[in-house]
């Protein structure tokens, strides 16, 4: 079977959610785009929006709309050449509006699991729940007599689980989008030793048609994203922990915080990130994690204590970021929760005396949006991490070993063999969490 017959008949399982609508949005405009191609012309590309909520799938038509009129804006020589047998299409605007129904004519938003069984390729994107994956991919399976390809958006569930438990045989392999995956570039691949080879190839010529950059993970809990986010939050953690011996917790998080982004530079701090994709789901991913990893204890108690208080972070439909270590105005941090109160603590009231026994930042700094796109970046990080090592502020002292620990994750993740080499935890660092530079270097030596 051909790359395009492979992609006439798609399902998109969880479609109505954050990662699934994005994952939906760019299987339609690959297919549509395969759909336009003239030896294509007649035949049927459908795309099966499939979840659970109603109102969830209702809200589709007019995000994928709104995003391929982005799209279809940045590519009208293309959309051109495209249409060009089509004399009644004349302005562009004409052809974009074209462009638009046909890629939204390829969906088909439904609550029904059943539409799947005549699918060749489904992409599975509901919740970090090893069982749901495994019951649903189980069902669909057996049902479906193509003997369809599963791509798992899994974030840290092992492939080989999903495998043996729903007997798939070699016909499933992750295939992790990093949030959100119409803007970001990376995708993990994981593969098991019984991972159709076909499978692989045309997983990467996928995603070169989606324009995604793949970095090969090996089938270990939590790959490489997770692998090094997942402890790279829980040190930040315990950095705030150890410093409430003489500050509040408030305070504690805010200093890490501001270490993380500013003398780290990256674009958030740890606490920012850890609201961002949810403490909920932090706690579950490590829950994940942890029975796989004997020798170490991926758990952490603060995280259990905001669950239960029902502090959770994450994502509004919006994007914008729900509260969480956090409080957020305009997507600006502006307190912090306090669990002996219960309540959020100002930056207004103690951020100054913070910053002040944080220290001075030491000289080269540059703010990570100057910093990511910097030409000279090796110098000027040298630099500026050489002047950190001559420093004696509390905050440089703090930086350096929270830098050092971050290149120790990441080269444990090779020694580990779930990362190939040091290249590719750094690439999924750069690319998939935007840092400045990557985890793995020479700066904290």
């Amino acid at each position: 079977m051909t790359y395009d017959e492979k992609l006439q008949n798609v399902s998109v399982l969880g479609a109505a959610g954050k990662m699934g609508s994005g994952i939906l949005l760019l299987t339609a405009v690959e297919m549509c785009k395969l759909s336009l191609k003239p030896e294509n012309k007649g035949k049927t590309f459908v795309l099966n929006a499939i979840d659970l909520s109603d109102e969830g799938l209702a809200g589709l038509a007019s995000y994928i709309k709104a995003q391929v009129r982005k799209i279809a804006e940045k590519q009208t020589v293309w959309l051109r050449e495209m249409y060009e047998d089509r004399a009644d299409l004349i302005e562009n605007g004409e052809i974009i509006d074209q462009y638009i129904f046909d890629v939204t004519n390829i969906i088909r938003p439904t609550t029904a699991m059943e539409v799947a069984y005549r699918s060749q390729l489904i992409f599975e994107a509901v919740s970090e729940n090893p069982d749901l994956k495994v019951k649903i991919l189980s069902q669909i399976d057996k049902n479906n007599p193509n003997s369809p390809w599963y791509f798992t958006n899994t974030s840290s569930v092992p492939i080989h689980l999903i495998e043996e438990k729903a007997n798939l045989k070699g016909r499933v392999l992750g295939f992790h989008f990093y949030n959100p995956p119409a803007v970001q570039k990376l995708v993990e691949l994981i593969t098991t030793s019984n991972t159709n080879p076909i499978m692989v190839d045309f997983a990467y010529a996928y995603s070169k048609g989606l324009g995604k950059i793949i970095v090969p993970s090996n089938d270990i809990a939590g790959f490489i994203g997770n692998g090094h986010f997942m402890r790279d939050g829980l040190y930040g953690i315990n950095e705030a922990k150890a410093l409430t011996n003489k500050y509040s917790w408030p305070e504690a998080v805010y200093m890490i915080n501001k270490i993380t982004q500013d003398y780290l530079v990256r674009p958030m701090g740890i606490f920012q990130l850890m609201d961002y994709v949810g403490i909920d789901v932090m706690q579950y991913i490590l829950k994940v994690m942890n029975p796989y990893m004997p020798e170490e204890n991926l758990h952490s108690e603060i995280l259990d204590e905001f669950i239960s208080l029902n502090i959770k972070g994450g994502q509004m439909s919006s994007g914008a970021q729900k509260d969480g270590f956090l409080k957020y105005e305009k997507g600006k941090a502006v307190a912090a929760f306090d669990p002996k109160s219960k309540n959020y603590v100002s930056f207004e009231i103690f951020s100054a005396k913070c910053d002040a026994d944080l220290g001075e930042m030491p000289n080269g700094h540059l703010p990570w949006k100057t910093a990511v796109r910097h030409k000279n970046k090796e110098n000027v990080f040298s630099s500026f991490f050489t002047n950190m090592k001559a420093s004696v502020t509390l905050g440089s002292k703090i930086a350096l070993k929270y830098g050092a620990n971050a290149n120790k994750i990441g080269l444990k993740l090779v020694s580990d063999k779930v990362a190939a080499n040091t290249n590719d935890v750094n690439t999924v660092m750069l690319t998939g969490f935007f840092h400045a530079f990557g985890p793995v270097n020479n700066y904290f030596d």
